[in-house]
Order: C-alpha cells, then sequence, then structure tokens
C-alpha cells in the first residue's frame, strides 16, 4: 500500500509541474500586458517611480526580464517558499488576502457538498431496488432537472422568489446590515441564514449526476450473479443492499466524489458572485477581470493542487475499497 501511494504522489508532483509551467507560459503569452498597465498605473500616484523603473521592478519580481523557463524556475522558487507577492487589487499580499476568503468557499463547499451525498446516494439506491416505480421515474425527473439547470438560472429563480418575493433572506453579501449588533451565537445563525441559498442552488445543480451515477452502477450490480446467489442462500434483502451491493457500487462513485474535492475549497464562481459570497471564486473572480497576475496565478496553483489532490484520494480510496487495483 505504500508503494501503491508513494508512485500516485510521484505522479501528481511531475503532473504538477507541467501544469504549473503551462500556466506560466499562457500568462506570459497573453497579448495584453498587465504587468505595464499595473506599472503605469503605478507610475501616475503622487511621489512614485517612473513608469520604466516600476516596469523593471515588476519583470524583475515575476521573472518576466527572462525567458519563460528561466522566469518560471524563478516564480516556481518563490512559491515553493510560499512567496507570491503582493494583489495588486487588494494592495496586499497574497496569502493574506487567500487566507480571509478561503474559510467562505470551505464552509460553502462544505455543506453543499454533504446536502448532496444524503440526498443523492440514497436516492439513486431506491430509484435502482425500485426500477421502473413511480419512486423511479421521479428520481429520474429530479436527476434530469438538476443536470440541465445552469446555476445563475436556478440562483436567480431562488433570489427572485425568497428574496424579493417572500422576503425571507437577503438578496446579497455573507452577513446582515444588523451582524455586528448581534451576539456570537446570533452572528452565526446570521451568517448561516444567507449561506441558505448557495448552498441549496450548488447542491440542486449537482444533485443530478450523483443520482444517476449511482442508480445506473446499483443497477448493475444488483444484476450480478453474487447478488442473485446471496439472495438465493436466504441473506435478508436489508444486507444484500448495505453490505454486498452498496460497497462494490463504491468504486465509480468514489471517482465522482474525489473529482469533488477542488470545490470545497477553490469556490464556486458563479454562484458566489451571483450571491456576492466573499469567498475565494468571488475572489479571483475580481482579480481576473482586473488583471491581478500574483493572484491569478496562485489561484491557478492552487487549483491545479487541489485537482490532483483529489484524483490522489480518488486512487488511495480505490485500493482501500478494492484490494485488487493494488495488486495491478
Amino acid at each position: 500500500m505504500k508503494k501503491f501511494i508513494l508512485k500516485r504522489v510521484l505522479i501528481s508532483i511531475l503532473l504538477l509541474f507541467f501544469v504549473t509551467l503551462i500556466i506560466y507560459g499562457i500568462m506570459r503569452c497573453m497579448p495584453t500586458s498587465f504587468v505595464e498597465t499595473k506599472a503605469r498605473e503605478l507610475s501616475m500616484k503622487p511621489g512614485a517611480k517612473s513608469f520604466q523603473e516600476w516596469k523593471e521592478q515588476l519583470d524583475a519580481a515575476y521573472g518576466l526580464d527572462q525567458g519563460i523557463l528561466q522566469g518560471y524556475l524563478t516564480w516556481a522558487s518563490k512559491a515553493v517558499r510560499g512567496q507570491f507577492g503582493d494583489s495588486w487589487y487588494w494592495n496586499q499580499p497574497v496569502l493574506k488576502k487567500f487566507s480571509s476568503v478561503i474559510w467562505y468557499s470551505f464552509g460553502l463547499g462544505l455543506a453543499s457538498f454533504i446536502l448532496e451525498i444524503i440526498i443523492a446516494i440514497p436516492a439513486g439506491i431506491a430509484a435502482a431496488r425500485k426500477q421502473y416505480s413511480w419512486v423511479d421515474y421521479l428520481i429520474t425527473v429530479i436527476a434530469l432537472v438538476g443536470i440541465s439547470l445552469p446555476s445563475f438560472f436556478f440562483a436567480t429563480i431562488l433570489k427572485w422568489v425568497f428574496s424579493i418575493k417572500l422576503g425571507w433572506v437577503d438578496l446579497y453579501g455573507i452577513v446582515g446590515r444588523m451582524h455586528e449588533q448581534l451576539s456570537s451565537a446570533g452572528k452565526i445563525l446570521d451568517m448561516a441564514q444567507h449561506m441558505i441559498l448557495p448552498v441549496l442552488t450548488l447542491a440542486v445543480v449537482s444533485i443530478g449526476a450523483l443520482m444517476r451515477y449511482t442508480r445506473t452502477n446499483m443497477l448493475e450490480v444488483l444484476n450480478s450473479d453474487f447478488i442473485r446467489t446471496a439472495r438465493a442462500k436466504g441473506v435478508s434483502e436489508k444486507r444484500v443492499i448495505n453490505h454486498h451491493a452498496f460497497r462494490n457500487t463504491l468504486i465509480p462513485i468514489i471517482t465522482l466524489l474525489g473529482g469533488s474535492l477542488p470545490g470545497l475549497f477553490s469556490g464556486a464562481m458563479i454562484t458566489e458572485t451571483l450571491f456576492q459570497i466573499p469567498g475565494i471564486g468571488y475572489t479571483s473572480y475580481q482579480c481576473i477581470i482586473q488583471g491581478d497576475i500574483p493572484f491569478v496565478m496562485f489561484y491557478m496553483l492552487f487549483m491545479a493542487i487541489l485537482i490532483l489532490l483529489g484524483n490522489l484520494i480518488a486512487d488511495v480510496l480505490y485500493a482501500v475499497v478494492d484490494p485488487r487495483v493494488r495488486v495491478n
């Protein structure tokens, strides 16, 4: 098992090198120089250095005065030490801004992820157990609606119904106007209330794929020979479903859940922007449109690490669920 994990870790490190090199190369080849724009903006401030001095300083800071490969090595050597520079848009260190917004995205992603699992997996199993019944048809319709709904469209409907028409929750933001005057428990409840619609949006638009995935794989397992053998031996239906069938259904489900890990930390850019939740997704969107290269580079690296980590965890869980993976 240790050899299996070590091999996957080394492959992930190699992939991370090539991914970050491609990201850096793309940023270097952009047609508009955001460095020149930033240098010109800084040089126009009272008592500031000249445009050329600012440009030379920024080029040296991000390795833009060297070739792509040398510049990448300069940037990567600083990134390994956790030095990502200052955000141009937020005027503070990149890591400081990141640490102040990441937990909003984590709370949003974790809540929607848990809700998605609680609803989708049992519903998919129920649809497979009662194939072609009204339960199966109902769950299938719900799954197809979830898959087809764009997040921005569903979020707009929720805001129109629950914020504008009913007035139950605020339209935007993570806290209310009276947040600072509330007690500690009241502040938590206030933030939780503002999270309801974003969490519901993310859960509903994600739930359909997991429902269909669980149903399809459960049907395949329930039609297997070992399930028929277990039933012929008199094993209870509950044990057949929960112990024999569900365990063998876990492997393909792990693929989907492993890919969901980046969503716990990377933020949902569209949903956070629509509800103006100050998480990493909304923050990164603002940095992208403002040409904040230091923060965008860090965010892309962060996303790449999360995706590779999600795949690594999925590989390890494969080996835990099915020992044949380790042998192969």
